[in-house]
């Protein structure tokens, strides 16, 4: 499979759109959709870290089968734990041949082939991490995980906002905040309204400036 080629404009576009929304909700939905498109792979996953349980808790995804998804809980200590331990980037190049993941055969079965995780990191806080899923064998190269590392700080710091403003003792609490039917709103965005498609030399310009 050729790689697409990952520009400034790519990250531009995905960080302009976060940077115009202020529900969380929306903000995780723009950021895993935005990295597959980018990417051109199979799709993305954000997780938060809940420390007290050790557990990482679905935030978002986007390409993936909801049967994968309801696997099972995902152990912090088990899946691609280095990625959280080291606070650095892992990329598992053969899910069939590696002992990191703590669920190999449902990641066959969805059609995965490689995974990159990268760690969400607010200062010295791991609060989560980005994940990114191939279709086929692939090795991500400094390109690749730049760009996804780019976008992990720029979500983790909108969702640290996010946190603050609300009063939140804790990431984790955003999740559970997006799963409490007492605060879900009635319509809400797609990721599609949410990522623009493209921009003007203009537009990009000024931006990056």
């Amino acid at each position: 499979m050729e790689k697409p080629v990952i520009t400034y404009e790519s990250l531009i576009r995905i960080t302009r759109s976060i940077s115009m929304i202020r529900d969380p909700e929306e903000i995780v939905l723009i950021s895993v959709e935005g990295v597959t498109n980018a990417l051109n792979v199979k799709g993305c996953t954000l997780f938060l870290f809940d420390k007290k349980s050790n557990v990482l808790s679905l935030a978002g995804s986007y390409g993936l089968s909801r049967e994968y998804l309801d696997k099972g809980p995902v152990s912090a200590l088990r899946s691609i734990s280095s990625a959280l331990e080291d606070g650095q980037p892992v990329a598992i190049y053969d899910v069939s041949d590696d002992p990191r993941l703590q669920y190999p055969e449902a990641a066959r079965k969805e059609g995965i082939a490689s995974i990159l995780s990268v760690p969400m990191i607010i200062g010295e806080r791991i609060i989560g991490c980005l994940r990114v899923y191939t279709a086929e064998p692939w090795e991500f190269g400094h390109n690749d995980v730049n760009f996804v590392q780019a976008v992990a700080q720029v979500v983790g710091m909108a969702l640290e906002l996010c946190r603050i403003n609300k009063g939140y003792k804790e990431s984790i609490d955003i999740l559970k905040s997006m799963r409490d039917p007492r605060t879900m709103k009635s319509k809400k965005r797609t990721p599609y309204e949410g990522v623009p498609k493209s921009f003007s030399k203009e537009e990009v310009a000024h931006a990056s400036a």
